[in-house]
């Protein structure tokens, strides 16, 4: 142990470029969230290219959300007591290994194993924030904390396109032989350019509260993902969604008495971390809201009185520009957190995604309405996502930044997962006949865009009675590498 803590100081005494750094880490953070939309294209032709009812595909989504909702806290508390790169290195393989099986199966159970691995890898999302913490100077922090945090947006709109273009070309297991290479390239730049952080923190893991949080959360969040087709009332749905907030409770109350809880929850419970994961959960509805309706409308046809008749991939490319409005918006927003504080930029932000909402219900009309709708969404999204692990870290303990910064990336998942499930039971609910086929209703897609206008307006409000300044703590000795 002595020889390899040595190593890693050697190591740490040849730290490389820092903006290699960061762009290892925001490739790395891209990498991730590109997972979610990779099979998007070949979604609706899932059931006949796998000869699977409906009802199974669904679970191609299901399993990565599950597992990069449960996966995530837990690569941080690991991050925090083992080190950040190394659990970082291990979820990038994770997503190799998931690939490698997603593009050789040929039936559903094996691509669902595949997939729930791929789901893994989001927690390298926060695991790279909380590195830069340790390893970047004060001065390069903000910009470098923006960018990595945006890429869980900025993936997924760069990569839509490319996801599209390649299933309308290549045999739909290419995706997956792409995702592959990505997590290869990753693992090579992370191993070589990313520093070892000295700082862990001690004590043992806590196995029994992981698994308390695992199977909490699969029971809500299975609910809310698959309540449309179970039904809401269903005592399955019912079942699932009650018996994962019993679990969260009796969960909640034991790591409140473990020596070494997965979670610290005092610490969580604190007004600036406790405001700003709520504002989270509600940012993460409103940025959902818009990712579930835009789709449908830019490509339901024109015929049905709604919809603009474009193909995925023209489609793809209308809302791609978001994702390059939230990198730009790194250096921005680092500046403005200097000038006017985390706390501000997040309530801006909440209040840019209330502004594309209420374009949204004024004109939707166009696609080049839409292209400017989701613009204004990268910037608000590029400021938010840029101002919450800032927040948290200044309020939690250095030692705790992985875990904290993990915690913090499942309440933007949260509402990610119950925007999904909303909007999609409003459009359903609202549908209206056309031809032969339900399709989404203009009444259901204002709907829509007002409730997500509604939760980008509560991530605000949160966000303004956030205190106005936080100084970090320190409840737990940090230890170097042994």
């Amino acid at each position: 142990m002595a020889g390899e803590a040595d190593r890693d100081r050697r190591r740490l005494s040849r730290m490389p470029n820092p903006r290699v750094v960061v762009a290892v880490l925001a490739l790395a953070g891209m990498s991730a969230s590109f997972m979610q939309t990779i099979v998007l294209p070949i979604q609706a032709e899932l059931p006949e290219l796998l000869d699977a009812s409906r009802e199974d595909t669904a679970w191609v989504i299901t399993a990565t959300l599950l597992s990069a909702a449960v996966v995530t806290p837990i690569a941080g508390r690991l991050g925090d007591m083992y080190g950040k790169r190394r659990i970082a290195l291990a979820l990038l393989a994770v997503l190799v290994l998931g690939s490698v099986i997603a593009a050789l199966s040929h039936d559903i159970n094996l691509l669902i194993v595949g997939r729930a691995l791929q789901g893994a890898v989001v927690g390298v999302i926060p695991l790279g924030i909380s590195i830069l913490r340790d390893v970047l100077h004060e001065d390069r922090l903000g910009g470098a904390i923006a960018l990595v945090s945006a890429t869980l947006g900025v993936g997924g709109a760069l990569g839509l396109p490319i996801s599209a273009l390649v299933s309308d070309n290549f045999d739909w297991h290419v995706l997956f032989w792409l995702a592959a290479g990505l997590g290869v390239i990753d693992v090579v730049l992370v191993a070589i350019f990313v520093p070892v952080s000295t700082l862990r923190s001690p004590g043992g893991f806590d196995l029994l509260g992981a698994i308390g949080l695992a199977l909490g959360l699969s029971g809500v969040l299975l609910a809310a993902s698959r309540g449309n087709e179970w039904g809401w009332l269903s005592p399955l749905t019912l079942g699932l969604g009650l018996g994962g907030i019993a679990l969260l409770l009796a969960w909640g109350w034991y790591e409140l008495r473990a020596p070494n809880p997965l979670v610290d929850l005092r610490v969580a419970a604190r007004a600036p971390v406790l405001l700003t994961n709520l504002a989270s959960v509600a940012m993460g509805f409103a940025l959902f809201s818009s990712n579930v309706a835009f789709p449908q409308l830019l490509e339901l046809p024109v015929e049905t009185g709604v919809g603009l008749g474009l193909s995925l991939l023209t489609a793809s490319l209308v809302l791609m520009p978001s994702g390059l409005v939230m990198m730009v918006m790194s250096p921005i927003s680092a500046r403005l957190t200097r000038t006017i504080g985390p706390r501000v930029l997040l309530v801006g932000g909440a209040l840019f995604l209330v502004l594309s909402y209420a374009l949204s219900l004024l004109a939707v009309r166009e696609a080049w309405q839409v292209l400017l709708i989701n613009v204004v969404i990268g910037v608000g999204i590029g400021l938010g996502y840029a101002a919450m692990p800032t927040l948290i870290m200044r309020s939690v303990p250095a030692s705790e930044t992985a875990a904290a910064n993990g915690l913090n990336a499942l309440m933007r998942s949260l509402g990610t997962s119950f925007a999904s499930a909303a909007i999609g039971a409003i459009l359903a609910v609202t549908s209206v006949q056309v031809g032969d086929a339900q399709v989404p209703s203009a009444e259901g897609f204002r709907l829509a865009f007002v409730l997500g206008g509604v939760a980008a307006l509560l991530a605000a409000v949160l966000a303004f009675f956030i205190p106005r300044s936080t100084r970090g703590i320190e409840r737990r000795p940090s230890l170097p590498d042994a």
